[in-house]
C-alpha cells in the first residue's frame, strides 16, 4: 500500500504555477509509477491574500518555518529564482531532513557543492534538472548514463532569449535592439535582460555542466564571457558569406591540469547541427571517450518545459531515493580546477573592422596582425555599411592564442588608417595547445 507524499514549494510564480497546473494532471500516472500519492501542502508566496490559480489560501503562508517545521513534507521544490533567500532557504530544508528539487540555476553555480555536502550529512539529496537546458533532460544523463566515459568537452546553447534574438538578426536582417524588443514583446527577455545578452545566466548553468560532466567545481566569475550586444546585422551578413551563423556559445574543454571555459557569440559553420538550433531552442553536446559525441536539443526556457523537469526529479526522488538517504550526483567530491589562461587558448578568428579606403591599409594590418603571430586566412571588403570614405574590412584568421588576437588588436587600433575595431569573435569554438 502506497502513501502520501508530502511537497512543500518555495515560489508560485511562471515555473511555480506550471507545477501547480501539472501535478493534478499527472496525479493517477505517478500513482501508477509509484504507488504513491503526491500532495502540495504548502507554498510559499510573498503575499498570501493574492490569488492564485489551483491553490487555496490554506495551502499559502509567507512564512519559511511553517514549510521547514511541517513533518508532512518531505520533498521541497525551490521555484523562488535568484541567489537568496533561495540559497539561506535551501538549506534550511536539507538540514531539516528534507528533499529538495531546485530550478535555480544561480544557487546551484555558486553554491552547489556546499548544498550537496549539507544534503550528504543530512542524509538526504539535491536535485537540480530544470537549473540548466528547462525541459532537455541532462543533468540526470550526466549523473547516471555516461559514468563509464571520461567526459572530454561540452559545447552548448543554453539560453533560449539570446537564441532567439540572434536567429531574428540571422532570419531578418535587423538590429539587436529590434530582435530584443520582439523577445521582450513575446516574453522571452525580461524587462531587464542583461543577466540573458550579457552572458551571465549562460555562465551560471556552464558551470554547473562542468561539475557534472568533469567533476570540478568552476567559479562562474572565471568563466571567459561575452554578450551579444555588440553583435549588429552586419555581422551576420558577412558571417553567411562565409558559410557561418553566429550563436552565444558555451564552451568547456578539459586539459589535463586545467578547463578551458568561456561563453562568446561564436561563429559556427551552417552545416554543423548546433548552426541549425534556433529560435528559444537549447542544445547541449556532449564528448566522451566511448560515446564520442551526443547532442540533446530541446525547449531551454518557459514555464511548462521547466515544470516538466522539476516534476521528473521529483518523481525520481520518490521512485528510487525517497526513505534511501543521500545520492552523489556528481562523480565524487568536487574538486578545485584552475581556469585555462587566454595564452593557452587556441581558435581561428572573425574580425570587422572600418578603415580608410585607402592603398596599404591591408598591408598595415597584416603587419600588425603577423608581429604577434597571427596570420589572415581569408578578407571581405565592403562599403555597404561605411560612412564617406572608410570601407569594412572583415578578416578571418587561421588557428592563434586568444592573447596574441587580442596584443595585435591593440596594435592594429594605433594604425592612422583605421578608424574602427568592430567585433572580434571566434570561429568553430576553441582549441587548445
Amino acid at each position: 500500500m502506497g502513501q502520501k507524499i508530502g511537497i512543500g514549494m518555495l515560489g508560485a510564480g511562471n515555473v511555480g504555477g506550471g507545477v501547480v497546473n501539472a501535478l493534478p494532471k499527472l496525479k493517477d500516472r505517478y500513482f501508477d509509477l509509484t504507488n504513491n500519492e503526491l500532495e502540495l501542502l504548502k507554498v510559499l508566496v510573498r503575499d498570501i491574500n493574492k490569488k492564485r490559480l489551483g491553490l487555496s489560501n490554506s495551502q499559502l503562508t509567507s512564512e519559511i518555518d511553517e514549510v521547514i517545521s511541517d513533518k508532512r513534507i518531505q520533498i521541497v521544490i525551490e521555484v523562488l529564482g535568484n541567489e537568496q533567500p533561495a540559497c539561506e532557504y535551501i538549506k534550511k530544508c536539507l538540514e531539516a531532513g528534507k528533499y529538495v528539487v531546485t530550478a535555480n540555476k544561480e544557487v546551484m553555480a555558486k553554491h552547489g557543492a556546499e548544498l550537496l555536502e549539507v544534503a550528504h550529512k543530512n542524509n538526504v539529496a539535491i536535485f537540480f534538472e530544470a537549473s540548466v537546458g528547462g525541459g532537455i533532460p541532462i543533468i540526470g544523463p550526466l549523473m547516471r548514463d555516461f559514468g563509464a566515459n571520461k567526459l572530454t568537452s561540452v559545447t552548448a546553447i543554453i539560453n533560449g532569449t539570446t537564441n532567439f534574438i540572434l536567429t531574428k538578426m540571422s532570419e531578418g536582417d535587423i538590429s539587436f535592439e529590434k530582435a530584443l524588443s520582439e523577445a521582450q514583446s513575446l516574453g522571452y527577455a525580461e524587462p531587464d535582460p542583461s543577466s540573458d545578452v550579457e552572458g551571465i545566466d549562460a555562465a551560471y548553468k556552464l558551470a554547473i555542466l562542468c561539475s557534472l560532466a568533469f567533476g570540478f567545481d568552476v567559479d562562474p566569475y572565471s568563466i571567459d564571457r561575452q554578450g551579444i550586444r555588440s553583435v549588429a546585422e552586419q555581422d551576420f551578413r558577412y558571417a553567411h558569406d562565409l558559410g557561418y551563423t553566429i550563436k552565444l556559445l558555451s564552451t568547456a574543454r578539459l586539459m589535463d591540469e586545467s578547463i578551458s571555459v568561456s561563453v562568446k557569440p561564436t561563429l559556427i559553420n551552417l552545416n554543423k547541427p548546433l548552426a541549425k538550433v534556433d529560435g528559444v531552442l537549447n542544445a547541449i553536446q556532449i564528448e566522451g571517450d566511448l560515446i564520442d559525441q551526443v547532442m540533446f536539443v530541446g525547449p531551454g526556457a518557459g514555464s511548462q518545459p521547466t515544470a516538466s523537469a522539476v516534476l521528473a526529479d521529483v518523481l525520481e526522488l520518490v521512485r528510487n531515493h525517497l526513505d534511501r538517504g543521500s545520492y552523489s550526483v556528481s562523480r565524487g567530491s568536487l574538486k578545485s580546477m584552475s581556469v585555462q589562461s587566454k595564452s593557452n587558448v587556441q581558435s581561428r578568428y572573425y574580425l570587422r573592422l572600418i578603415v580608410q579606403d585607402q592603398v596599404g591599409v591591408l598591408a598595415e594590418i597584416a603587419q600588425s596582425l603577423g608581429n604577434q603571430g597571427v596570420s589572415i586566412a581569408s578578407m571581405i571588403q565592403s562599403g555597404e555599411f561605411s560612412v564617406g570614405d572608410t570601407v569594412e574590412l572583415v578578416l578571418t584568421t587561421h588557428l592563434a592564442h586568444e592573447s596574441a588576437i587580442l596584443s595585435a588588436i591593440e596594435h592594429v587600433k594605433k594604425i592612422n588608417a583605421v578608424q574602427e575595431v568592430g567585433n572580434i569573435f571566434p570561429i568553430d569554438g576553441v582549441e587548445e595547445v
